[in-house]
């Protein structure tokens, strides 16, 4: 926070941050791009994991997954008057997490397991902080919609329904 002849400076994203996120379920490359004072445009490309197990087998896989998650930091401001860190964009968030997962491959520890294509586009309400100057985590929770798409190879028909969004991440900024 800097502050000329008694004005501060009005709170803003930074025009740029690139990072690598892991948390339970996948890990990620990210980058945030500013758009303005409050909003930044984060793209990520990375792997999600899920797992699906019974008393007989647990299934473990990691797929691709592209992500385009316009966010909205909204308490920059009050955060700065606080004297509170908004470096790294640190702060709340609302945001429109959109993310398609190709079937390109599938990492699991089971033969001929396939994650079909599928989007899915979910609102999301989130925090993001920092500690030191590398070191940030997030959480966030949001209900959405998933829509895996028809494949005629596995005998599948398109479908869709309820998704939720439930991270915690801790990430290391490049």
């Amino acid at each position: 926070m800097s502050s000329i002849a008694g004005f501060s400076q009005k709170a803003s994203v930074e025009k740029s941050i690139f990072g690598i996120q892991t948390g339970f379920l996948g890990v990620w490359l990210h980058n945030e791009s500013k758009l303005n004072d409050s909003f930044v445009l984060r793209t990520e490309l990375g792997l999600d994991a899920g797992i699906n197990g019974s008393y007989e087998r647990t299934i473990f896989a990691l797929t691709p997954v592209i992500t385009f998650e316009p966010r909205w930091y909204y308490n920059l401001d009050k955060r700065q008057q606080k004297s509170r860190r908004i470096d790294g964009n640190s702060g709340n968030f609302l945001s429109v997490k959109t993310s398609y997962n190709p079937n390109w491959f599938t990492i699991s520890n089971h033969d001929n397991i396939v994650v079909l294509d599928g989007i899915s586009i979910i609102p999301t309400w989130g925090i993001k902080r920092n500690i030191g100057k590398y070191i940030n985590y997030e959480t966030g929770i949001g209900m959405g919609y998933y829509y895996g798409f028809k494949n005629k190879n596995y005998s599948v028909n398109g479908s869709g329904g309820l998704a939720l969004n439930l991270h915690l991440r801790i990430g290391f900024k490049l």
